[in-house]
């Protein structure tokens, strides 16, 4: 099969092209409902508040009530090392991409490139495409992201020691806690107390009973409800957020630009380059659902925390806030790209 094929293929799949078209839609449709008046200027906070408290931790917990074997282990475990590899690795090769900006403009630049909405913006895209494994890797993967987020990026932005709230932040929100319980289930299932569950044919097998998928299917359904709000939520967050901000002043700035591609196309690139390497020396090989996953949460827009780093320490506001704005409207244009651009990878056969 040749590249055209392969492209002719993956733009043809229609559960690859409903993702993307579903993510592109529900963010024009927050977008429109915020020019309109429909949605008020509170909405899109409002959004993002029940999508992170509720929606996510639902969905974060609900990924690891699966069966677990030594495939998927090793792959989460290779996800969890390159989860904190990469956040090294883009600490040193931040500082060439903006050698030329001095002082606070090369910290901001340099906080903001390095860590992305992974959360937000990354895992109900890969929710959406690569189901619960996806959701599995991109909580495993966003362990390491919280460590450097609350640690390197408040010290690099404030300039001061690391503080207790920091470390609370880190630990103690909903979606981390739900990240490490449910990791905690899927793990040590094997070792936890079992039930034993009727399946609709008559068979019977035994479960741990934290596997609320089988032994508590009144609570595991509401989960799944909630967990299923996390991404039409987030993507009319999104478009909401972007229809009350003025464009025009934004695209004026060339160093936003220059961030923007830096952070939605570069990182990414280094990702895909890096874990190609590793997985073809057998180094730390990933399964192609685990390199897109890094891919798609590469390839996020500027982190909320690190913006409100910049804004609340006075180290370059007025940058933060327009490079979130542009890396956004890139981050949705390049998004249907990359998912192409992997499926194309996978259609490879390299991973």
């Amino acid at each position: 099969m040749n590249l055209l094929e392969i492209i002719k293929t993956t733009v043809t799949d229609m559960e690859i092209m409903g993702a993307i078209s579903s993510t592109v839609f529900i963010i024009l449709l927050g977008f429109f409902c915020r020019k309109k008046g429909i949605f008020s200027a509170e909405v899109g906070k409002l959004l993002s508040n029940v999508v992170l408290t509720v929606a996510l931790p639902a969905l974060a917990f609900k990924a690891f009530m699966q069966d677990i074997d030594s495939e998927t282990l090793t792959q989460g475990m290779n996800v969890l090392i390159w989860g904190i590899a990469i956040y090294i690795i883009l600490i040193f090769v931040s500082k060439p991409l903006f050698l030329r900006y001095q002082g606070d403009k090369q910290d901001t630049l340099r906080v903001l490139t390095i860590f992305g909405s992974t959360t937000f913006f990354g895992i109900p895209i890969v929710s959406a495409i690569y189901g619960p494994v996806g959701v599995m890797f991109s909580s495993i993967f966003n362990i390491g992201y919280r460590v450097f987020l609350y640690s390197y990026g408040y010290i690099k932005m404030s300039g001061l020691k690391m503080e207790l709230k920091n470390i609370k932040t880190m630990f103690l929100n909903p979606i981390v806690i739900a990240t490490f319980a449910g990791l905690f289930v899927w793990l040590f299932q094997g070792y936890l107390p079992q039930v034993s569950v009727t399946a609709a044919d008559g068979t019977v097998a035994q479960y741990a009973f934290l596997r609320i998928d089988q032994t508590a299917t009144w609570l595991f359904k509401p989960m799944t409800y909630l967990s299923n709000l996390a991404s039409p939520l987030a993507w009319l967050s999104i478009g909401a957020t972007l229809g009350g901000i003025s464009f025009k002043a934004a695209a004026s700035d060339k160093t936003s630009w220059y961030y923007s591609a830096m952070k939605i196309a570069l990182v990414p690139t280094i990702n895909i380059a890096l874990l190609a390497i590793l997985t073809a020396t057998n180094i730390l090989p990933v399964s192609f659902e685990a390199l897109a996953t890094i891919v798609i949460m590469m390839a996020t827009p500027t982190a909320t925390v690190a913006a409100a780093y910049a804004i609340s320490f006075d180290k370059d506001a007025v940058l933060a806030s327009n490079a979130s704005l542009l890396s956004t409207i890139t981050a949705v244009i390049m998004m249907p790209i990359w998912i192409v651009i992997l499926e194309v990878i996978n259609n490879t056969g390299l991973f």
